[in-house]
């Protein structure tokens, strides 16, 4: 297996190789709520309505710009400023010269294996879908990487 991650840097990747490198975690998909007078970023276990809660991916990758008007692209440009992205976050890791997770499917081989190792939000959030606007507040944690 071409273990591309260890030798590429983020800019060098190909646009597959970018995609492959996604962990599936779906902790960027969070609603987060944003403090206007500090500009502190609260999370919350409040997923974003096109996230499979089950699966952790997107139910309309491609589209979703259009249908989420927040939802932010992470790309080569961004990654230094998005201080939210989790410490395990790929991309991060990969931009920090760190090695990925023992339990990355690119390590693995098992696409499935974040969810077994815990690494996913699977069986830990609800979709927007289901909670009030109004209610959001209430959803406020504190996540631990």
């Amino acid at each position: 297996m071409d273990k591309f991650w260890q030798t590429k840097t983020l800019q060098a990747m190909t646009s597959s190789e970018w995609e492959s490198l996604c962990d599936g975690c779906a902790k960027c998909c969070l609603v987060k709520l944003e403090d206007y007078e500090t500009g502190e970023i609260e999370h919350t276990n409040v997923a974003c309505e096109l996230l499979d809660v089950d699966s952790c991916r997107c139910r309309n990758y491609e589209q979703r710009h259009s249908i989420v008007d927040d939802c932010i692209t992470l790309d080569k440009d961004n990654i230094h400023t998005l201080g939210w992205l989790p410490e395990t976050c790929s991309y991060r890791l990969i931009s920090e010269k760190k090695p990925l997770p023992d339990w990355h499917h690119l390590v693995t081989g098992d696409p499935e294996s974040h969810h077994s190792y815990g690494a996913s939000l699977r069986g830990w959030v609800v979709s927007e879908l289901d909670v009030r606007q109004e209610d959001i507040q209430e959803h406020i944690i504190q996540w631990v990487d």
